[in-house]
């Protein structure tokens, strides 16, 4: 969603400004569409892998300090994990048992007192390829969108064209939001779209400033 929704946004604000700069000329909008849409798929992921590499790399560098911690104080790290216990509800004798059991694992100890102490989850990370592939592609589908109709029109009816699915696909990436929000389809779907049709004003009104410039 996240991926598509940028993808859209950035491109059908290129595409408006653009096309109120040259009157909706195909050629225009179509270049600079599709270098926009390019750029953006790039972008997010590149933008993805990093972030999920980097967010990897945090998570080892951690793991490694709460390692060192266990080798070089053993006992003082198993009675903050019986603590830890001990406040979920485990008396001082369960929370030792538990303790004492754990200890016989020392890498199952080790993520138990990272996820304990810091939070931390190996299973939180997925792959970066899989990010920037899956970034990636979202990105140029939504992207594509607003510079279908000057493939096969130019000038105001492929402006009205593209005004017309962009703000349809804003309203449908919107109320997919639902999926993982609690909000209506509708009152997601109707924030996108408004969301999208200001960013087209506005963007194409520059585009008709610049145009009276040149």
């Amino acid at each position: 969603i996240y991926g598509v929704n940028d993808g859209l946004g950035a491109v059908f604000g290129i595409v408006s400004g653009v096309a109120g700069a040259t009157g909706g000329n195909a050629n225009y909008v179509l270049i600079s569409g599709l270098a926009g849409m390019m750029a953006s798929a790039l972008s997010m992921g590149s933008g993805a892998y990093l972030a999920t590499k980097s967010e990897r790399e945090v998570y080892e560098a951690e793991m490694q300090r709460e390692k060192k911690e266990i080798d070089e104080s053993p006992d003082e790290e198993r009675i903050e994990m019986e603590l830890f216990y001990q406040l979920k509800g485990f008396t001082p004798d369960e929370a030792k048992k538990l303790v004492d059991r754990l200890s016989a694992s020392p890498d199952q100890f080790l993520k138990l007192m990272a996820h304990e102490e810091l939070g931390l989850s190996e299973g939180q990370f997925p792959s970066p390829w899989t990010s920037a592939f899956s970034a990636t592609i979202s990105t140029a589908l939504g992207a594509f969108i607003p510079i279908i109709p000057f493939f096969f029109t130019s000038g105001y009816p492929a402006i009205i064209a593209s005004l017309i699915i962009s703000t349809l696909a804003h309203f449908a990436v919107g109320a997919a939001k639902c999926l993982v929000t609690i909000r209506p389809w509708w009152a997601t779907g109707l924030e996108m779209t408004g969301v999208g049709l200001l960013e087209a004003v506005v963007t194409y009104g520059l585009g008709l400033l610049f145009k009276a410039a040149v």
